[in-house]
C-alpha cells in the first residue's frame, strides 16, 4: 500500500528531486537576502535630514534633485536622529547575530538534516523582520532596539548557508556541483535586486517605510510553509522521489556517509586549503558586503538619487552579477566535465576573476565623479565579475570535505560574515560628512582587501577531497570510494 502510494506520488512530481531542492534553496536565499538587505534601503529614509553638510564644503559634491531630505516620508514623526556611525552599527548588528549560530547551525544540520536547521531559521529571521516596525515605534525610534531586533533576525539566518551546504553534499553530484550549487547561492543577487528594487518602489507608493518589512517577512512565512512540504534532507527520507533518481544519486554520491562522524577539528583547523579559502571568503564578503549594505547610502549621498531610483540603480549591478553566475556555473562544469580544467584549477581561475574584476572596477567607479551613468556603469561591471565567485570557492567546501559540509561552510562563512560587523561600522564611520573623497576611501581599502585575500587563495587552495573527510572510514572503506570516485561516469538522469 505505501509503495503504491509513493510510486503514484513520484510521477506526480516529474522533476527531479534534486532540482525541486535547488530551486526551494534558491528561494531560501532570496528570502533570506530581502529580509537582510531591505533596512538598508529603508535606513535611508528613516532618518532626519543630516545637517553636517552645512558645516562641511564639499568641493567635489554632485549636484541634483535631492537635496539631504527624507521627502518621501510624509509623517515627521517616523524619522529619528540617527547619526552616520548610529546607522552604521545598525546595519552592522545584524551581522553580530549572524556569526554566532553558523558553527552550531552546521553542526545541527550534519546530525539532524538540513530541512529543519534552515526552515525554522528562516521562519525565526520573517518573524522578526515582520514585527521591526512595531518594535521601532513602541520604542520611538530608539536605535538601541533597532539592533536587538536585527541581532535577532541574524542569529536565525545564520543557519542558513551551513544547512543548504549539508543539503547540497546529500543530493547533489560532484558533476552538478556548479550548476546547482550556483543556482541556489546565486539566490543572493536575486534576493538584492527584489530587496532594493521593490524596497524604493513601495516605499515610493506607500510613503512609508515600515511596509517593506510587512511584505518581506510575509513572504518568507509562505516560502517556509512550502519547504516543509516539498523538501527532506536527503534522498533516502524524501517520501515521493524516483527509485531511477535515487539509484543514481547512491552511485554518484560517494564521499557522504550517513554515519555520525566525530569532526576532525585539528586537521580542519590546520588545512592549508581550509585556510585559503577561508581568507577567499574574507575578501568576497568585504567587496559584497560594502556594496550590499552601503551602495543606496552612496547612491543617495554622493550621486543624490531619491528612493525610487536608488532601489533601481542599486539593484542593477545584481542583475548582472546574477546572469553572469548562472553563465559561469555551467561553464565551470563544462569545463571539468571534459577535463579541460582539473577542479582545483578551476576554482582558482573563477575566484581570481571573481576578486580581481570588482576590485578595479569599484576603484573606477569612485573616479567616475558625479557621471551617474558612468558610475553605476561600473558598478555593474565590477559586480558582474563577482558573479563566477560561486562556482569558484563558494562551492570549495564541498570539495574538500562533503561529509563535514555543513561545519565547513559554518567556518567559512561564519568568520567571513565578522566583515559584515566591520564593514558598515567602518563604512558610517568613513563618510561621517557624505563625500566622494570619504567614499573613495572605502573603495580603496575593499581593493586592498580583495587583492590579499585573492593571493592567499591561488597559493593554497585546492579541489580535491582532503583525507580527513574519511576520518573515521578504515582503509578498505577509503579506498573503495575513491576508486568508485574514479571509475564513476557521468549519467543523465
Amino acid at each position: 500500500m505505501i509503495t503504491g502510494w509513493r510510486l503514484h506520488l513520484s510521477k506526480l512530481f516529474f522533476i527531479p528531486q534534486r532540482y525541486v531542492l535547488g530551486i526551494m534553496g534558491f528561494l531560501a536565499i532570496v528570502n533570506a537576502y530581502t529580509m537582510r538587505v531591505t533596512l538598508s534601503v529603508a535606513i535611508t529614509e528613516m532618518v532626519q535630514p543630516s545637517t553636517n553638510s552645512s558645516h562641511y564644503y564639499d568641493p567635489n559634491a554632485c549636484s541634483g534633485e535631492l537635496s539631504n531630505s527624507s521627502d518621501s516620508v510624509t509623517n515627521p514623526d517616523k524619522l529619528y536622529p540617527w547619526t552616520s556611525t548610529q546607522q552604521g552599527l545598525i546595519l552592522s548588528s545584524f551581522y553580530w547575530g549572524y556569526v554566532l549560530t553558523h558553527i552550531p547551525g552546521g553542526m545541527i544540520a550534519e546530525r539532524f538534516g538540513g530541512k529543519y536547521s534552515l526552515g525554522l531559521g528562516i521562519l525565526c529571521t520573517a518573524i522578526f523582520t515582520f514585527i521591526t516596525p512595531f518594535v521601532i515605534y513602541a520604542s520611538d525610534g530608539h536605535w538601541g532596539w533597532v539592533i536587538f531586533v536585527r541581532v535577532i533576525e541574524g542569529l536565525g539566518e545564520g543557519t542558513t548557508f551551513p544547512a543548504l551546504n549539508v543539503l547540497l553534499a546529500n543530493w547533489v553530484p560532484i558533476h552538478e556541483r556548479s550548476k546547482i550549487g550556483t543556482l541556489v547561492f546565486a539566490g543572493s543577487q536575486i534576493g538584492t535586486v527584489v530587496g532594493n528594487a521593490l524596497s524604493g518602489a513601495l516605499i515610493s507608493m506607500t510613503k512609508d517605510w515600515a511596509s517593506v518589512f510587512y511584505v518581506f517577512g510575509a513572504i518568507a512565512i509562505l516560502w517556509v510553509f512550502l519547504w516543509m512540504v516539498l523538501c527532506y534532507p536527503d534522498p533516502q527520507t524524501h517520501p515521493f522521489i524516483s527509485d531511477a533518481e535515487k539509484e543514481y544519486l547512491k552511485k554518484h554520491i560517494v564521499h557522504v556517509s550517513r554515519k555520525k562522524r566525530a569532526v576532525p577539528w585539528k586537521a580542519i583547523l590546520t588545512s592549508g586549503p581550509l585556510l585559503a579559502l577561508i581568507a577567499a571568503q574574507i575578501g568576497h564578503d568585504w567587496g559584497f558586503f560594502t556594496m550590499v549594505t552601503d551602495l543606496p547610502k552612496y547612491m543617495k549621498d554622493v550621486l543624490k538619487f531619491n528612493v525610487a531610483q536608488n532601489g533601481i540603480w542599486s539593484s542593477v549591478p545584481y542583475i548582472f552579477m546574477w546572469l553572469v553566475s548562472m553563465g559561469s556555473g555551467w561553464m565551470c562544469d563544462f569545463f571539468i566535465k571534459k577535463q579541460y580544467l582539473s577542479v582545483t584549477l578551476s576554482r582558482k581561475l573563477f575566484t581570481t576573476t571573481a576578486s580581481m574584476g570588482p576590485a578595479i572596477f569599484i576603484i573606477a567607479a569612485s573616479y567616475s565623479g558625479c557621471d551617474r551613468d558612468l558610475a553605476v556603469g561600473m558598478f555593474t561591471i565590477a559586480m558582474s565579475f563577482m558573479g563566477t565567485f560561486y562556482c569558484g570557492m563558494k562551492v570549495n567546501a564541498l570539495d574538500l570535505a562533503p561529509n563535514f559540509a555543513g561545519t565547513l561552510m559554518a567556518i567559512v562563512n561564519g568568520i567571513g560574515a565578522i566583515t559584515g560587523i566591520i564593514v558598515p561600522y567602518l563604512v558610517g564611520a568613513l563618510t561621517e560628512d557624505h563625500t566622494l573623497l570619504q567614499w573613495r576611501t572605502v573603495f580603496w581599502i575593499a581593493f586592498g582587501v580583495f587583492l590579499l585575500t585573492n593571493l592567499i587563495f591561488i597559493c593554497f587552495a585546492s579541489g580535491e577531497v582532503q583525507s580527513w573527510n574519511f576520518a573515521d572510514d578504515d582503509a578498505d572503506e577509503k579506498g573503495q570510494k575513491e576508486m568508485t570516485t574514479k571509475n564513476n561516469q557521468v549519467e543523465k538522469c
